[in-house]
């Protein structure tokens, strides 16, 4: 599926998606096919080429293509969020899984119904659920008035209704006990749906709830020790200390122990792909208390649950099933 255009609704080819790109001057007129999931494929493409002309990420580029970069065939780097430094990491090995999910772009406040509606491509739907339906059944529901979702449980009865899946809720976080339960189902290629405070980039922050948004994760980067990995992953034929799950063999068990996760999400004000730090989503998760002040004085009327964000999305987390 094409990217949808915030401006026109209209759909972007990928040769459209790469002439954005392309007009930086960061691509070569002829970009190859890669044999991954075509919006994955092509911001590692994008990384190495940046990593070949020895350029820092601009912030044009920052949203999407911020992961990793390549010094030199020597390992992997991580750009640290928000801020101009590396950490380097040449020492672990990086275990990519990831699901292709679609984009779509946001009207209003819908984070959330969009963040669903991206979900179910990974759901094995035996056809596509088109968003006016999820925004006009969660609004018969009295899930919502504007788009807003800030109930977890209502999301999860919503999900079930739509798809016909299975969602289970999540109390306490992203943490333990939870965390290896969450990773091993985003490598089994599952959605996950986390609610979270946006920052200006997009990035897990913590604003007491009052920046509260949707996202939907949809792969992880493990970085793991050891000198050496199973049979199950096969390196990045460029990309040296990247790997990705043999694509002849099922999915493999968790790595045990990852000394580094992210996880690759996508939401409604992005066509792309993010890379975020593991503990910092968590960290934002478990702090969305409060509405915020500008909701409560726009003279609109939401579907708030009884003890608000606190009870409604604090520490909550959906994991999503066929």
């Amino acid at each position: 599926m094409g990217k949808l255009s915030h401006r026109s609704g209209r759909v972007l080819s990928k040769v459209s998606q790469q002439s954005l790109v392309r007009d930086q001057g960061l691509l070569p007129p002829f970009v190859p096919d890669v044999q991954r999931p075509h919006d994955l494929g092509f911001l590692i493409h994008i990384m190495k080429r940046l990593s070949q002309r020895n350029l820092c990420l601009v912030r044009g580029l920052w949203a999407w293509a911020r992961p990793l970069l390549l010094p030199g065939q020597a390992g992997l780097w991580y750009m640290a969020s928000g801020r101009s430094e590396f950490r380097f990491r040449e020492d672990l090995k990086w275990i990519l899984f990831c699901a292709d999910v679609p984009s779509l772009i946001q009207e209003g406040p819908q984070c959330g119904l969009v963040a669903l509606w991206m979900a179910g491509s990974l759901l094995a739907l035996p056809q596509d659920v088109p968003l006016e339906r999820i925004v006009a059944l969660a609004r018969e529901r009295g899930y919502t008035a504007h788009g807003e979702m800030f109930s977890a449980a209502s999301m999860a009865r919503l999900a079930e209704e739509v798809f016909g899946c299975q969602a289970e809720l999540l109390a306490g976080g992203l943490g333990e006990p939870n965390r290896s339960r969450i990773l091993q189902h985003l490598i089994s290629g599952r959605p996950l749906l986390v609610p979270y405070d946006e920052d200006f980039n997009h990035e897990p922050c913590k604003k007491r709830g009052h920046k509260a948004h949707w996202a939907v994760g949809a792969g992880v980067l493990l970085g793991v020790p050891g000198p050496a990995l199973s049979p199950d992953y096969e390196e990045d034929a460029e990309l040296k200390g990247l790997f990705y799950p043999a694509s002849s063999k099922p999915p493999p068990p968790l790595p045990d122990p990852p000394e580094a996760i992210y996880l690759l999400c996508k939401q409604g004000k992005s066509w792309h792909y993010q890379l975020w730090d593991y503990q910092q989503l968590c960290e934002s998760n478990l702090q969305l208390a409060q509405l915020a002040p500008s909701r409560t004085t726009d003279g609109k009327v939401y579907v708030v649950p009884p003890g608000g964000l606190l009870a409604g999305l604090c520490g909550q987390v959906l994991l999503l099933r066929p």
